[in-house]
Order: structure tokens, then sequence, then C-alpha cells
């Protein structure tokens, strides 16, 4: 009877280490393609709050991009947006795309409370579908990616930051 116990015990041991390691592996190898996905920035369609599509092709040529996933009702979002909009000289040279999967309406009046609706450089896009998060794998928000105007990620940033921290990794052209 001992005999049997050791070996269930030893069996059971062995599924769970070799269970954990396959899982630890996926994760790894997910976190690889996603880490090689984003390195530069991927294919997208998203809508412009024209609800007009919008791809990748269509981001400003020889400019940094800064994108933001947002939801208008995050405490943090606010303050970053505000931190944007009140800095929006240091980023002259960047395209800043705010991204949210709320109603068109909803991003509108975001974009004016900020001061943000007519500014040359920021676009605001509505995530109909849901991709962003699958895309560039936000599993929080707000979720910021920095590429530079090759469109190579420079940095992501995943949840509060500091926006002088992210103008400090801005390539000076």
């Amino acid at each position: 009877m001992r005999k049997y116990k050791k070996i269930l015990i030893s069996v059971i041991i062995i599924s769970v280490i070799g269970y954990l390691g396959f899982s630890i592996s996926k994760k790894i190898k997910y976190k690889n393609e996603v880490a090689q996905r984003i390195k530069a920035i991927p294919n997208f369609t998203f809508f412009t709050l024209d609800n007009a599509p919008f791809s990748e092709k269509e981001l400003s040529k020889n400019t940094n991009k800064l994108f933001v996933y947002f939801n208008t009702e995050c405490d943090f979002c606010q303050h970053e947006v505000q931190q944007i909009s009140e800095r929006l000289t240091k980023f002259k040279n960047t395209q800043i795309v705010f991204v949210s999967f709320e109603e068109i309406e909803i991003i509108k009046a975001f974009a004016y409370k900020y001061n943000l609706s007519n500014k040359e450089n920021v676009l605001f896009l509505q995530d109909k579908k849901l991709e962003f998060s699958e895309i560039f794998d936000a599993k929080s928000i707000p979720f910021i990616l920095l590429y530079d105007a090759e469109n190579n990620l420079i940095q992501k940033f995943k949840g509060a930051t500091k926006i002088d921290k992210i103008t400090k990794l801005l390539p000076k052209s």
C-alpha cells in the first residue's frame, strides 16, 4: 500500500512540474511573439472621430509616434492627458495617437476638455473592435508606447507614467 502511495505522489509531483514547465514556456513564447510584433508599429485599423478607417500606413512620416491607450473615466489617464496637454510643445516632433474603445462622442468630449481636439500632431482614434489590447498586449490603462521616426519601439509604459519620463526619451531631431 505504501508503495502505491509513493508512486501516486511521484506521478502527481511530476505532472505538476510538467504542467508548470509547459505553462511557463507557453507564456515566454507569447511574450517573445508580442515583443517581436510591437518592435515596429504593427498593422492596425482603428477609426477617426469622423468614423473613417485609419491604419498605420496613414501615420505621419519622419516623426516620433506616441500611442496612448486610455479610458476617459480613468483618473490616471486624465492626469496623463492633462500633462501631455500642458507640455505639448515638448512633443512638436511627435505624433500623439490616443486610442480608446469608448463611443466617439465621449472621446470627442474628452479631447475637447483637455484642449487637444484640433492640434496638428494629436489624433484621437476609436478601437471599435477592441483590438488594441490584443495587438499591442495592453493589459492595463493607461498604456503608452513610444516609437521613433522610423517606427521602432523605444519604450512601452504600463500604468501611470510621468510625462517627463517620456519626453526625456524622445529622440532629438
